[in-house]
């Protein structure tokens, strides 16, 4: 990083500026640090920016590999050691339970983004499309996460920007005008915390194109390597860091999620309402410290839920 001066009519205007390297683009950022600053004071904005510059840049970058550091051969063998302990198995559940996972996910995880459907009131529009006296976009949400299940079923596709798109599109094609679409030039994502701290801030809308490939691309060459609750763990989580569309991604990141799970013949995943904290918490551990563990014990408590949702016919 260094100081750029810039002369003007009236003084000297200061910059910090630092220049990255991604392959073979020069991207660079500038921080303002004042007008005519005495050297104590520049010192001082100086660390500042630094610190400023070095955030962008963590928000700015993903790295070949999104766990940072590749997996030992005993860590990736313990964790298929939990997957064999997984109280499920997709290839015993039949067309009725089906069903009931797909109305048990599109409560759950309509609810967590604030949808006021009751889980009857979802039975009831999937089962008989009796609708109630509710938002009709909480109830276009509804029809849209159920087609969304059915459709990751059918597709043989693991994950591409495509089928991110298509995803996006079929949860919300009636309800919001921008369906299917990744976000515009000047739709900026930062999530504020009760207190005013930043909780959370999406990619840079112009990286998203870019960091989505990566992504695509990390599961690809991974595929085979790591196992499937490993994968489904770093593509939703990358996932929701990115955070592609103006809104929508945490349901859209809960059916990738799954589409990863299936593909790897492992079965469906709902995030619980009440757990929900406790999803939140395991984000930002992966966010901040690339921890897997949290989001890996927490499948694990929703698979054993899921379970006992499904041998009592409850949603």
């Amino acid at each position: 990083m260094h100081i750029e001066k810039r002369k003007q009519e009236k003084g000297v205007k200061y910059y910090l500026a630092h220049s990255y390297r991604e392959g073979k683009k020069v991207h660079k950022f500038r921080k303002y640090l004042g007008h005519d600053l005495k050297k104590s004071i520049l010192e001082e904005r100086k660390k500042i920016a630094e610190k400023l510059i070095s955030d962008e840049i963590g928000r700015y970058n993903i790295i070949n590999d999104p766990l940072k550091i590749e997996l030992s051969k005993k860590e990736i063998s313990d964790i298929k050691k939990i997957e064999a302990h997984i109280p499920l198995k997709i290839s015993h559940l039949s067309k009725k339970q089906w069903t009931l996972f797909s109305k048990i996910f599109t409560f759950n995880t309509n609810a967590i983004e604030g949808s006021r459907l009751e889980s009857e009131e979802v039975e009831d529009i999937l089962d008989n499309d009796k609708w109630p006296e509710k938002s009709k976009e909480d109830i276009a949400e509804a029809y849209g996460v159920d087609e969304a299940i059915s459709y990751i079923r059918t597709s043989k596709e693991h994950i591409s920007i495509g089928l991110i798109k298509d995803i996006h599109k079929i949860v919300f094609k009636n309800s919001k005008r921008f369906a299917g679409k990744l976000r515009k030039k000047g739709e900026e994502v930062v999530v504020m915390g009760s207190n005013g701290t930043i909780v959370h801030q999406g990619a840079p809308q112009s990286r998203i194109i870019y960091l989505l490939k990566e992504l695509v691309e990390w599961y690809e060459d991974n595929k085979r390597k790591y196992p499937g609750l490993v994968l489904a763990a770093v593509v939703h989580n990358e996932f929701e860091n990115i955070h592609p569309f103006r809104d929508g991604n945490g349901r859209v990141g809960r059916i990738l999620l799954n589409n990863i799970v299936i593909k790897h013949n492992l079965p469906p995943m709902n995030i619980n309402l009440k757990n929900r904290f406790e999803y939140y918490a395991s984000l930002q551990a992966y966010e901040k410290m690339h921890d897997l563990k949290p989001t890996i014990e927490l499948f694990m408590k929703e698979y054993k839920a899921l379970q006992h949702d499904l041998s009592k016919n409850k949603i």
